[in-house]
């Protein structure tokens, strides 16, 4: 008897589009099949789609302008209600109900708001209902960030995938694209061999890797991004080719299919978020002691703080850097920036004195630092 999964699978704007750019209807409802499937047999499936904005200027029929960040968004807005519609179709063939959830890094970024999501996925899940991700690119442009040291943490639909699947604790992310895997090479060259698997992701692997989706975002360095994140949380991730008959079928059944990247162990729920739920709002600067320090064990105090950058409140998400600029961890901080521009360099003393008694004598805990491994 197989043990049931939670599964966070994605399909490329290429899985479900034709060369013309069209939905793809028949690739569509083939997919939907093999979800109600693997439903049927008792696993969970969040499915995460791109094709909005290929959907919506096809049925606008406007020559594309991929460099026109508004058309790109009048052509998902558009294209959303067209591509939900067809889901809503298809997989009413087979007794299942579908839920679109529209997501921004904003909203993964704000703690109460990442769990609410969560919430409302698993109440999806528990009720048999199909839950649609996709970005929210009529709101999401990382051209209207506010202020300095703000960093957003996904621009495509493969990055949104292993932070849900993160969110959810899914047992297996499974990103289907137009390839049939990693290879050794770019797979139109002689000679470039397919990859099964990856045991774990090297500078050196990274630094390999180009090619790009003719219709989508995310090439396969943003897959590899996808990949390091999702083993990092403990989840193993696939790569495979959509249109390989029966291929969510063949790898919730374990079998050899596109590249399997193992799974590292699992990282606590809060060092989860830290680490790649959240969009970075700022920077705290350290000296070198509260570096050492923090890379031991400890907590941020005021003491070790050298200069506060961006704007941001208690319980957002900040990058930790050294004296060189070199950010080395990221944490959740007991205090905005305003407060804290007051008390760098303090002892807790003086602290407590300039902002009262009430106040927690760290800067950020250390259960709420994630550290960054230096890329080996």
């Amino acid at each position: 008897m197989m043990v049931a999964k939670l599964v966070v699978l994605k399909v490329g704007t290429s899985a479900i589009t034709n060369n013309e750019g069209n939905l793809d209807t028949e690739e569509m409802g083939k997919l939907a099949h093999q979800i109600a499937v693997a439903m049927k047999q008792g696993d969970k499936v969040v499915l995460v789609t791109s094709g909005a904005v290929a959907a919506g200027i096809a049925e606008l029929g406007i020559p594309p302008k991929p460099k026109d960040v508004a058309f790109q968004q009048a052509a998902a807005a558009t294209g959303q209600s067209v591509l939900m519609a067809k889901y809503r179709e298809l997989f009413k063939k087979f007794d299942l109900k579908v839920a679109q959830i529209l997501l921004t890094a904003e909203d993964l970024s704000n703690r109460p708001s990442y769990v609410h999501t969560c919430e409302v996925l698993g109440l999806l899940l528990k009720i048999g209902v199909v839950p649609i991700i996709n970005e929210n690119d009529v709101t999401s442009v990382d051209e209207l960030m506010r202020t300095e040291g703000y960093k957003v943490n996904f621009s495509d639909n493969d990055i949104l995938a292993v932070l849900v699947a993160g969110a959810v604790c899914a047992d297996l992310v499974i990103i289907l694209s137009d390839v049939e895997g990693l290879y050794t090479a770019d797979p139109s060259q002689p000679g470039a061999e397919l990859i099964k698997t990856v045991d774990a992701i090297t500078a050196e692997l990274k630094g390999s890797l180009n090619g790009k989706s003719k219709l989508g975002r995310g090439g396969i360095q943003s897959k590899i991004k996808a990949a390091e994140i999702a083993t990092s949380c403990g989840i193993p991730l696939v790569i495979a080719n959509s249109r390989r008959e029966n291929v969510i079928r063949d790898i919730l059944a374990g079998k050899d299919v596109g590249t399997y990247f193992k799974p590292q162990s699992r990282m606590p729920a809060v060092k989860r978020w830290i680490a790649y739920g959240a969009a970075v709002k700022g920077t705290i600067h350290v000296n070198e002691g509260a570096k050492k320090a923090i890379l031991d064990g400890s907590s941020l105090l005021p003491v070790g703080v050298t200069k506060v950058v961006g704007i941001f409140d208690v319980g957002d998400v900040v990058s930790l850097e050294d004296d060189n600029h070199v950010e080395f961890a990221r944490g959740n901080p007991n205090f905005n920036s305003s407060q804290l521009n007051l008390i760098k360099g303090l002892q807790v003393t003086e602290v407590q004195k300039k902002l009262g008694s009430d106040k927690p004598k760290e800067v950020i805990e250390h259960r709420n630092i994630h550290l960054i491994e230096e890329e080996k």
